[in-house]
């Protein structure tokens, strides 16, 4: 790529980030630090171009240690320590203008899922891209306007599309838990997801993830803790079905949010750590929640950690027995 193409690239960028006026240039070193500044630290190759810093003058600071190499193309300026934000926008810059951050990264960035991987996932529109080392480039095919956003400077995919594109490389409890995490952020936005979806047809994960949106809207399943989430994990892997999470349950005089609810077979289960569930006064609420679950005619049921581990053939045979009492033998 040419010094010419890579200024007329880098104008689209300096446009879009001065709100779509032109500017008066401040000095080189003041601009490249306020570029910096604004992109977690790093600066591409065609932006350095764009104002005005030729070759020499690139490798020249490279000497002296004023910028350096993070990706072909794409250097930190002043140090080579950059937060998580840092190298999420390296390697998006890497990849070139109209790439953007996507799958577990956007998950990450978007707060709907950790992720402690070190390659950045990159989407990179219209074509497979370069192979570069630390980054899994993904190619898109078309990615329209609602599919992208900006966030703390960074772009990514839309939450609608980081679902969709997050069924293509993590299991369905996952995504549900990441569709979850969008509701409880208030982020979710069912209409966009959808669309999504109809623009998908065909994608490896549309039909699940469909599957995964009606049960999402016919009762929570949020998970609070790895207890809970065991828990949940258990029944669904011995086809357990229907429990809503977190659930409130009404009574006379006032209610309560219990861990797991069937509401037509009247069954409340509720898994006790030691960490919210060992103290005297715990011990105490706990047993004063479940007399009064019991006297308005629902059954309680509880399981500890040490139950969950050891025998979870045993939880969910009791789960069924409860469930299912015609079942059982005489």
């Amino acid at each position: 790529m040419g010094w010419a193409t890579m200024r007329a690239m880098a104008r689209v960028w300096q446009v879009a980030s001065s709100g779509g006026t032109q500017v008066a240039r401040p000095p080189l070193d003041v601009a490249l630090a306020a570029l910096a500044g604004r992109q977690h630290g790093v600066v591409a190759l065609f932006q350095l171009a764009a104002l005005g810093l030729g070759g020499s003058g690139v490798r020249s600071r490279v000497a002296a240690g004023r910028l350096h190499r993070v990706h072909r193309g794409v250097f930190a300026v002043g140090h080579r320590l950059l937060s998580r934000e840092g190298h999420w926008m390296a390697a998006v810059l890497a990849c070139g203008p109209g790439s953007v951050l996507s799958h577990r990264s956007a998950a990450a960035l978007l707060g709907l899922r950790p992720s402690a991987r070190h390659d950045v996932d990159v989407i990179v529109p219209g074509r497979s891209g370069r192979v570069r080392a630390g980054i899994d480039v993904h190619a898109a095919g078309t990615l329209h306007a609602v599919d992208i956003t900006i966030v703390r400077g960074i772009p990514c995919t839309s939450v609608a599309r980081t679902l969709l594109d997050l069924a293509d490389v993590v299991d369905r409890r996952g995504v549900e838990r990441a569709i979850d995490q969008a509701e409880i952020l208030r982020i979710l936005d069912v209409r966009a997801l959808n669309d999504v979806l109809d623009r998908g047809k065909g994608r490896r994960g549309c039909a699940w993830l469909r599957a995964l949106l009606g049960a999402h809207r016919s009762g929570a399943t949020a998970t609070r803790s790895e207890l809970e989430e065991r828990f949940l994990r258990i029944c669904r892997e011995a086809g357990v079905t229907g429990p809503r999470v977190n659930a409130f349950v009404a009574l006379p005089d006032g209610g309560f949010e219990v861990d797991f609810l069937w509401s037509a077979e009247r069954l409340v289960v509720e898994t006790d750590g030691r960490a919210y569930h060992g103290t005297r006064h715990a011990f105490e609420s706990d047993r004063e929640r479940d007399r009064r679950l019991v006297l308005a005619g629902w059954r309680v049921v509880r399981f500890t950690w040490r139950q969950l581990s050891e025998g979870p053939g045993e939880v969910t045979d009791v789960v069924q027995a409860l469930l299912h009492p015609e079942r059982q033998h005489p």
